[in-house]
């Protein structure tokens, strides 16, 4: 099982690069980064683990940027979001910053999508909070579109793009319905989002990893449904707090990829986790 890991990585906390160093030099699979744009401080939405929110949500680095430079200082290490807002986001725009740092990290990105929490963030990005989901899919399909090999147009609910060139094309090539980044999608277990799965993702990050044992068969029920091969869904537990029984657990399931949460902490308190959790490699 693949090891890898997450952390809200903000202006307080250990950088991209000296991370993503330390994460390759001691063999761990990857590295995922969430995002927020901003957390009004209205405070309307409750914090989704209940309490008082963390600070460190209100001060996120830009997981692009913060991914570019972790490229840049290393050669195996995976990396991904986890997740980006989709709906928050110009597509055309998001098309080229996926596909650039997926070709410049030579294909090792992977594209966490999600459809948020927080409901006044996303009214500032002009995001109607009932029709996320469904904004968040049409902008999937644009932008599948442009990561097409030749010049695809598309028309959609809530965009559209002319035949274009837009380049570089990501690594990874066509699988089934799916072109573009390795794409996984975050969220509660139910209908919808397998539905969603099905349709445009190569899988699913199931935040904490809790219920796969109900849950997966009626994953994979939808997934075969849809005609993907049963072989190639991907199923990668995010943010996971791991003990040995959790890991066992996972593997039994067939799980071959595991996220592990980090502390959004000073440099020597993350390397203090990476010894802790370097039992699990």
């Amino acid at each position: 099982m693949r090891i890898s890991t997450t952390i809200f990585l903000t202006d307080e906390t250990v950088t991209p690069v000296r991370l993503a160093r330390e994460l390759e030099r001691r063999g761990f699979g990857g590295l995922y980064l969430p995002e927020h744009t901003h957390i009004p401080v209205s405070r309307r939405t409750p914090a989704p683990m209940g309490g008082e929110l963390p600070r460190e949500y209100g001060r996120t680095l830009d997981p692009f940027v913060a991914l570019g430079q972790a490229a840049a200082v290393t050669e195996r290490l995976a990396l991904g979001t986890g997740i980006t807002l989709v709906a928050q986001h110009d597509p055309i725009g998001l098309a080229k910053q996926a596909a650039t740092l997926d070709h410049l990290s030579g294909g090792r990105f992977t594209l966490g999508v999600g459809y948020g929490w927080n409901v006044e963030e996303a009214a500032d990005h002009g995001v109607a909070w009932s029709t996320r989901r469904e904004l968040g899919r049409d902008r999937m399909a644009l932008m599948r579109a442009l990561w097409a090999d030749e010049p695809t147009g598309y028309e959609g609910a809530f965009g559209s793009v002319q035949p274009s060139e837009a380049h570089p094309k990501p690594v990874q090539r066509p699988r089934g319905p799916v072109n573009g980044p390795r794409t996984l999608i975050g969220g509660g277990a139910g209908p919808k989002l397998f539905a969603h799965i099905a349709e445009y993702a190569d899988g699913w990050l199931p935040i904490g990893g809790r219920g796969l044992t109900e849950s997966l068969p009626e994953l994979r029920a939808v997934w075969e449904e849809a005609g993907r091969d049963p072989a190639h869904l991907q199923v990668v537990p995010y943010a996971v707090r791991p003990t040995p029984g959790k890991l066992a657990h996972y593997a039994e399931l067939g799980v071959e990829e595991v996220v592990l949460q980090l502390p959004s902490a000073d440099e020597p308190e993350v390397l203090r986790a990476l010894d802790a959790y370097a039992a699990y490699l």
